[in-house]
């Protein structure tokens, strides 16, 4: 698991800053001690790094990923020995609908990272970056191992592919010290994308609304809360920057496989509007119908497991968004 020590006095480049792994990985380098600069596109006011202040703490560069003049100003002028790259076009049916835009983001932001952090390899001791379980694409072999071929096919699980292969690229042609992180469907706090399953249901419910489901429901998840995914971050970039791993993919997941139907379930039972029936539209396209994933490589080499259950997690969720809708509702 991931050191309290490690990180003072180390300067951290988070791209996607602003969004929900963010924000939270953002929150857990200042409270190490770890000094942070942040690539912003836009903020949001109602955005966690904001909400909490955290925006305050840390070094602001503004500039998109497609832009490599400003990610490399980022990594030279600021002078970071770590970099996080979690930037990305992250919503799967807006991949569906804007390709070239999420390919733009994620595939050429990405190499735009790899490539100022090459620029700067005197002073680059550990990158890593966010693929994701959806790079493995469909499979009959569940779960995932990291060793199941990378079968990607829809538009935003491609763009991860290939930010996962151009991040091994960069490892064994220019010797990086590059580890990468396939995660299962992070869920948690700051998580404003309401088509998303948990933010999408937890305003519908607390709205007295019916919740949306846009797939059929059956849909199978491996759900990983934030904090433990902020921690699988802090642990990847640890063992980067001791030589203790490079130049590998490692799984992380939440122990917490999931229909869309349970986790909707779980959150009606835990607002008590059991009332309030799913609206299940059944029009979702583009997705992958089962996936979950094995971490046991994350927990033989780094001694990482997720310390919240889903249960804890959802709750700790759900106390968050109560907080933030009561905050707007003032202000």
């Amino acid at each position: 698991m991931s050191s309290t020590t490690a990180w003072r006095d180390r300067r951290v480049l988070v791209t996607g800053a602003t969004g929900i792994v963010g924000s939270w990985v953002v929150k857990s380098l200042l409270e190490r001690g770890a000094t942070v600069v942040a690539l912003c596109v836009d903020l949001d006011p109602q955005g966690e790094l904001v909400r909490s202040g955290d925006i305050h703490k840390v070094k602001q560069v503004y500039g998109s990923l497609e832009d490599y003049a400003a990610v490399e100003r980022a990594v030279g002028v600021w002078e970071v020995d770590t970099v996080i790259h979690l930037g990305a076009q992250a919503l799967v049916g807006v991949a569906a609908r804007a390709p070239v835009a999420t390919f733009e983001a994620n595939i050429r932001g990405t190499y735009h990272l790899l490539d100022a952090c090459r620029v700067h390899a005197s002073m680059i001791k550990a990158v890593v970056v966010a693929s994701s379980d959806k790079a493995y694409g469909s499979s009959p072999d569940l779960p995932y191992t990291e060793q199941t071929p990378l079968r990607a096919r829809h538009p935003y699980d491609v763009s991860k592919a290939c930010t996962d292969l151009l991040a091994q690229t960069y490892h064994d042609t220019y010797g990086l010290p590059v580890l990468i992180a396939r995660c299962g469907n992070i869920y948690g706090g700051g998580d404003l994308n309401w088509t998303r399953i948990v933010p999408g249901t937890i305003r519908s419910l607390l709205r007295g609304e019916r919740p949306i489901i846009r797939s059929d429901g059956t849909f199978v998840r491996d759900y990983l809360y934030v904090k433990d995914a902020a921690s699988a971050y802090l642990c990847l970039a640890e063992a980067a920057a001791t030589g203790k791993l490079r130049g590998e993919a490692v799984n992380f997941g939440g122990n917490a496989r999931r229909t869309v139907l349970d986790v909707v379930g779980e959150l009606q039972r835990m607002t008590g509007r059991n009332d309030l029936e799913p609206d299940i539209q059944n029009t979702a396209k583009a997705e992958i119908r089962e996936q979950w994933l094995s971490f046991d490589k994350a927990t033989r080499l780094l001694g990482w497991t997720p310390l919240h259950t889903m249960d804890q997690g959802l709750r700790e969720t759900l106390d968050w968004y109560r907080h933030w809708f009561a905050d707007w509702e003032r202000a």
